[in-house]
């Protein structure tokens, strides 16, 4: 009898053990997410709605300027920038589009923040570190094609269609947008991976720039 009272306690405890751990796995995985992140503007005394969302989608009046926009409700910039150039580079450059652009509508610092809504007074402009500006020459270039041929082109590249990514899929399948390197590529603007400043994996020892680059 007192073996089979011993035992029991000795389940619970485990139980109670188990369910901790799912509690705090669950937690955590709850505190992963856009609230709380750089991109959370629902304190913001700029947007009275305190709606987290708001800020860039909207479920209804969308707006369709730009292809793939996902239920847009941000204003969007027709800053014309300076592209990233170099001797060494294989890929066809041209001007941001798809998210890149939609990112920039911020980032570039021509567009308020709080110009949403079909609001186009806003105040409220990027600033510091967040504020990337039009030229984007000193920037990693973004919306080109990277497929098998730019990577046969550059041996510098992977082969974006065969090579892993380490987030389940393959280069192509997980960080590229119709084929081409955007903002997106590299930053997951709803924080779902929790990793600092908005990426979509750990860059420790370059691990972000390998996943990409045969160095």
């Amino acid at each position: 009898m007192k073996e089979k009272m011993a035992m029991r306690v000795m389940l619970a405890a485990v139980m109670i053990s188990l369910a901790g751990i799912v509690i705090m796995n669950g937690n955590a995985q709850a505190a992963v997410g856009i609230t709380g992140s750089a991109h959370d503007f629902s304190s913001k005394t700029w947007n009275p709605s305190g709606e987290i969302c708001r800020v860039c989608h909207t479920p209804h009046d969308a707006n369709t300027s730009v292809t793939g926009a996902p239920l847009w409700n941000h204003a969007v910039t027709t800053a014309n920038f300076t592209l990233y150039s170099s001797s060494t580079l294989n890929a066809t450059m041209a001007q941001p589009g798809g998210p890149s652009k939609l990112c920039l509508s911020c980032h570039d610092g021509t567009v308020a923040i709080d110009n949403f809504g079909g609001r186009t007074t806003g105040t409220k402009f990027i600033w510091g570190n967040y504020l990337i500006g039009t030229d984007l020459s000193n920037d990693h270039p973004i919306s080109f094609t990277y497929d098998a041929a730019l990577a046969t082109a550059d041996d510098g590249l992977y082969n974006p269609t065969t090579q892993t990514s380490g987030l389940g899929g393959t280069i192509n399948s997980d960080m590229l947008i119709d084929d081409k390197v955007e903002c997106s590529s590299c930053h997951d603007v709803h924080n779902g991976s929790g990793v600092a400043d908005l990426l979509v994996k750990s860059n420790g020892a370059s691990a972000l720039c390998l996943t990409c680059h045969n160095k």
